[in-house]
């Protein structure tokens, strides 16, 4: 008879993976091996009506799972991984995942939801934690499922034309080195969607700004960026310019540091940032929390931003 299940080998720093694989009949050559890995017993099965073998029961996981922007491992020692099959942001039902690892036996483990992720990367693990798992069990599964659109997806990233006002009369006068294009332009790379359209450099007065703005909107842009002049010293106009643009103010202030200092309006369909100096100080920013989510098309709310604030320390 076949073994039930693959058998693990694990080498501290140098190997753990499988060393026989479900199925496979023992030989007398096998026995010393098996013994280095402490199994003195080696077992098969006979699965009783009702009873799913976990193989099976991961390959109906993923069955019950499958979306176009996903691809799936063969079974693994039990489990399934999932990857992306192509770049975009990442979008986990939280309840839903709540709810099927509640059922017990069943485990689903994800990547954080929200997060940019590349073609091949993986994003979740699927396993039946038991050899034998029982068919009701599976059927608690199929019906969690059947509550929401998708558990796990893969939302593609939107071709968007992006443009960046900096402000800072040190900038604009030449006094110092604008810092806030190159870390921009860095951050733009990892998206192949980004149209970088360009970059102005104004003064601090709110016409000036108010004017590089609707420079870039009448080009076509998607997404304007004004940089620099985001504090609440009152030569900081970047706030009281984008204000004046947009006919939606989302927020000013976000429940995210570094970069609480933030600023998300529209203007129509135009989306207008306004980002603090921490993006050119800090290495990850609310600007990296809030770039996946705009280019994957999300039109954030308040109530999105102020869901920030757990796990918004960064």
């Amino acid at each position: 008879m076949a073994l039930a299940h693959d058998l693990t080998q694990i080498v501290p720093g140098q190997f753990k993976g499988r060393l026989f694989t479900k199925g496979h009949i023992i030989q007398e050559e096998d026995i010393a091996v098996l013994l280095s890995i402490g199994k003195e017993h080696v077992y098969v099965l006979s699965l009783e009506p009702g009873e799913v073998h976990e193989d099976d029961a991961a390959r109906r996981m993923a069955h019950a799972l499958v979306h176009e922007s996903l691809t799936f491992t063969e079974p693994h020692e039990g489990k399934i991984t999932v990857k992306a099959a192509h770049d975009g942001l990442l979008v986990i039902d939280v309840q839903a995942l709540q709810k099927i690892n509640e059922i017990g036996e069943l485990v689903v483990v994800t990547k954080r939801t929200h997060i940019p992720v590349k073609a091949g990367a993986t994003l979740a693990g699927l396993r039946a934690i038991p050899l034998v798992i029982h068919e009701e069990k599976l059927a608690e599964y199929d019906r969690v499922l059947a509550s929401t659109q998708s558990l796990i997806r893969v939302v593609p990233f939107k071709p968007m034309k992006v443009g960046v006002v900096t402000t800072g009369s040190e900038v604009f006068k030449g006094r110092i080195t604008d810092r806030f294009g190159p870390v921009l332009r860095e951050k733009f790379d990892a998206y192949t969607s980004v149209q970088f359209m360009g970059q102005q450099i104004v003064d601090d007065q709110t016409a000036s700004i108010i004017d590089a703005i609707q420079s870039f909107m009448a080009k076509g842009a998607d997404l304007i960026l004004v940089t620099g002049g985001m504090s609440v010293d009152p030569d900081d106009r970047s706030p009281g310019a984008i204000a004046q643009v947009a006919t939606n103010v989302v927020s000013y202030g976000m429940p995210i540091l570094p970069g609480s200092m933030s600023m998300l309006a529209y203007c129509g369909d135009v989306i207008l940032l306004g980002l603090p100096g921490a993006v050119i100080y800090d290495a990850v920013t609310a600007f990296d929390l809030l770039l996946p989510l705009i280019l994957a098309g999300q039109r954030l709310t308040r109530a999105d931003i102020a869901a920030f604030g757990h796990g918004g320390l960064l």
